[in-house]
């Protein structure tokens, strides 16, 4: 996965921004940027730019004549997928994603129930076409494959909503199926039970069944809790 902006103050981050979710800084630690920079072999000026975006997730604040202060967790925006995906490359991965996975379980049965009522044609359509790849790369350890149809299944309900809450919610979703994936917290083949599950949600919004389609992909969400509990205790 890319991470954010490019180049020298890329690289930087893909360092000192994991370092920083995994704790290895405790908050309050003050890290001087000509020290980072002279660490880096990067000028100042990419370091500030480093700096900026980490500020922007509320990981650290820089203050004149004090330096880059780590915050404490509280502070972080748990909700960027940046951040999210730095978590989920570290120790912290077991609970990232049972905490993730139970804001997908309070949030996506009820965007199903509003995509059955809000759901346009194209958007049936395309929920559908998402449910079909994903049974296609269902078998033969064709992960990846059914990641891209899985991630996309998902977007289309929560924009189909019509909640603007809720589509927002869509990068957040993408990331911890991606993390389950290729952090090896998936079946070698998907549940067959769960792909199932996604066909006859596809199924309910088209016909307009609310209710049938929250309820089936409250199962979806549990049976994603369950998978945790054994993959990831």
């Amino acid at each position: 996965m890319s991470t954010p902006g490019r180049g020298l103050h890329g690289h930087v981050l893909d360092t000192l921004g994991p370092e920083i979710t995994a704790g290895e800084y405790s908050p309050g630690s003050v890290l001087r940027t000509d020290e980072l920079a002279q660490r880096f072999d990067v000028s100042r000026s990419v370091m500030r730019e480093a700096v900026r975006v980490l500020e922007s997730m509320h990981l650290v604040e820089s203050r004149r004549r004090v330096g880059v202060t780590v915050l404490p967790k509280s502070e972080w925006n748990v909700y960027d997928p940046q951040v999210i995906r730095w978590r989920l490359a570290g120790k912290d991965r077991p609970q990232q994603l049972r905490s993730l996975t139970m804001l997908r379980s309070a949030v996506e049965p009820v965007a199903a129930g509003l995509a059955a009522k809000n759901a346009n044609a194209d958007q049936c359509a395309a929920l559908t076409e998402c449910a079909l790849g994903m049974v296609a790369n269902s078998r033969g350890h064709k992960l990846e494959g059914y990641l891209v149809h899985d991630v996309a299944f998902h977007r289309v309900i929560l924009n189909a909503s019509g909640n603007e809450m809720f589509a927002r919610l869509g990068d957040v979703v993408a990331e911890v199926l991606a993390g389950r994936t290729h952090h090896d917290v998936m079946f070698h083949d998907p549940d067959p039970a769960a792909v199932t599950l996604h066909v006859q949600v596809a199924e309910a919004v088209r016909a307009g069944d609310a209710t049938r389609a929250e309820q089936l992909t409250r199962e979806i969400t549990v049976g994603a809790l369950e998978e945790l509990d054994i993959l990831a205790p």
